[in-house]
């Protein structure tokens, strides 16, 4: 086999950066937040995924200390909603940079629904939705040492959301979901279909 190598801090070389694409499909963290006057906001991120199980936590990074970052941390809550395929269109509308005054909530046509435990607002098109409460806010640090402009944060899912339409037998059912997944080109999503489902038990 041939490989194309490259030292990132060099470059890659190529019209668009694999890593981003390698690591993939990406689920999307479409979070919802408020800062401290309860002005809402509403923006996806493509690096998210869980990190934990008991308890339950899961975490984004964002380039740039935005404002789901600086609300979660002036109030340290927020809720994570799932991007389906009937809210793709919806969901990209709230990835525009606009003004912190601006409520992509309006901005994108969606309905904002109070948390149950937490301030921060669910959409309620969401299929499901999960409330969460802040644990920690990391700014990334490259192998040198030196700051990056990269935050991660780290949330305890708190209470959950789910359509009861979507539990089959008590089971939740993935592609009715129909989540969307980033990855690929610069505009590329992937979705999850019946025909790629398999099963693999662990050893032992």
């Amino acid at each position: 086999m041939a490989f194309h190598f490259y030292e990132p801090a060099k470059g890659h070389g190529l019209p668009h950066d694999p890593f981003k694409s390698i690591i993939a499909p990406r689920p999307i963290g479409w979070v919802s937040s408020v800062d401290a006057q309860g002005q809402r906001n509403l923006a996806p991120y493509s690096f998210f995924n869980a990190i934990s199980a008991d308890p339950p936590m899961l975490a984004f990074s964002s380039y740039g200390y935005k404002d789901s970052v600086r609300n979660i941390e002036a109030t340290g809550e927020f809720v994570w909603n799932l991007a389906s395929r009937n809210l793709a269109a919806a969901m990209n509308q709230t990835s525009a940079s606009v003004a912190a005054e601006i409520d992509e909530f309006e901005l994108a046509g969606l309905t904002p629904v109070a948390g149950a435990v937490v301030a921060a607002p669910r959409v309620a098109e969401a299929s499901v939705a999960f409330e969460c409460r802040l644990s920690q806010v990391v700014r990334l640090r490259t192998a040198a040492g030196g700051q990056t402009n990269n935050w991660l944060t780290i949330g305890e899912v708190v209470g959950v959301h789910i359509d009861e339409r979507l539990l089959v037998d008590g089971i939740f059912d993935t592609v009715a979901a129909a989540p969307i997944m980033r990855a690929g080109g610069p505009a590329d999503y992937f979705g999850i279909d019946s025909d790629d489902r398999f099963q693999m038990k662990r050893p032992g």
